[in-house]
């Protein structure tokens, strides 16, 4: 599982396949730019929780990451649904919110988040998260 996540120098591997979920499409842009700033290619996007979960049918992903706030499903029920189907539950996920509740911490974590990310960020923030993600998973 290590060479999956990490080629032979402990780079990241930019080819593992991320799916990132946001109802605002400019903010699937943004966030698509940054991961390709990071050197991630391979980003598919969908539109909401509902929409993620069919992009699931067909696709197995490395990584998703989803905004919190959508409708008609959010980022918190996508999350509980992956980790509730055992085809997708070892996913690493990471959920983006402009909203630094603790309560919506403390929730995200319990439904197994991997990582948590509070708007605004860069492009640092976002890859010192997945490094991080990626890293417990080797740990």
């Amino acid at each position: 599982m290590l060479e999956m996540y990490w080629g032979p120098t402990m780079q990241l591997d930019t080819n593992m396949r991320i799916l990132i979920v946001d109802d605002y499409a400019t903010m699937l842009r943004i966030l698509r730019n940054l991961l390709k700033q990071l050197g991630f290619e391979n980003v598919h996007e969908a539109s909401d929780g509902q929409a993620a979960l069919k992009q699931f049918e067909t696709n197995k992903y490395d990584l998703v990451i989803s905004d919190w706030n959508m409708e008609p499903m959010t980022g918190f029920d996508l999350l509980r649904a992956v980790r509730s189907n055992p085809e997708t539950a070892a996913t690493s996920f990471i959920m983006i919110t402009a909203e630094s509740a603790t309560e919506n911490v403390i929730a995200a974590k319990r439904a197994g988040v991997n990582n948590y990310i509070i708007k605004p960020f860069t492009s640092e923030i976002l890859q010192g998260k997945i490094e991080t993600v990626f890293q417990q998973q080797v740990a």
